[in-house]
């Protein structure tokens, strides 16, 4: 009524409307701070849920990869001394004796014999899980030892020449097989010959460097999970 008289509130009143104001917007504001923690919480769930959908599809496909490369090759491993690892999904070639001549890049005959068994049928068991491969690592691996020097940082380079050297002659030699000509373009595409040196050495039971088992050249597959789970972190 006073109002309607054009008389002014109280200054206790006004004090009163404004404080049952700013509550409103409080309120408010919390309301609309509560939703967006929420949908934010929601969000970050499906994220995790799709991380972990990826998860669980390379730990299908890394598994059915090893088991169709261990059907294939189980009965040939022993003869090449050679292994597959499950985790790592590498072919392991293992016998230095096979592989090279000390110090050489050059391929000895018994293991181009091998490869030109090993490799066709390789890419045959590959080319069912392309969709899951970002690259095929030909890796190479040496011993910290080098003839003629007791400088590890001489022996470290020198090797890594010579393991570079190595990878490249296998990935040649194995591009020139002859019946792999349908899968050459994709061999161009995903394999890279790569040189470690000394850097990955196999150890032995006491924890020292076994230099036998540390002279090895690898086929490595890698997967693509990694760069999916990238691609949904940045979307």
């Amino acid at each position: 009524m006073d109002k309607i008289i054009g008389k002014q509130l109280p200054k206790k009143d006004q004090d009163n409307e404004h404080w049952v104001s700013m509550s409103d917007l409080m309120a408010g504001l919390m309301m609309v701070f509560m939703f967006i923690s929420i949908a934010y919480m929601h969000y970050v769930r499906i994220e995790k849920e799709k991380i972990k959908e990826v998860a669980v599809a390379y730990e299908n496909a890394q598994l059915q990869l090893y088991n169709a490369l261990d059907i294939e090759f189980a009965k040939d491993l022993q003869d090449w001394d050679a292994e597959i690892d499950k985790q790592t999904l590498e072919v392991r070639f293992k016998s230095p004796d096979v592989l090279f001549g000390l110090g050489s890049t050059e391929l000895k005959p018994k293991f181009k014999l091998i490869l030109d068994d090993f490799f066709p049928r390789y890419l045959k068991v590959l080319d069912n899980y392309q969709e899951h491969i970002t690259e095929v690592r030909i890796e190479g691996h040496t011993s910290t030892d080098w003839t003629g020097t007791t400088n590890p940082d001489i022996a470290y380079f020198n090797n890594m020449a010579l393991s570079q050297g190595r990878t490249r002659a296998v990935l040649q030699y194995v591009y020139d097989i002859k019946n792999i000509a349908t899968h050459k373009q994709w061999v161009k595409s995903k394999f890279a010959a790569v040189g470690y040196s000394s850097a990955h050495p196999i150890l032995d039971k006491t924890g020292k460097e076994d230099p036998n088992r540390s002279r090895r050249v690898t086929f490595k597959v890698v997967t693509n999970a990694e760069l999916q789970i990238r691609k949904i972190i940045q979307e």
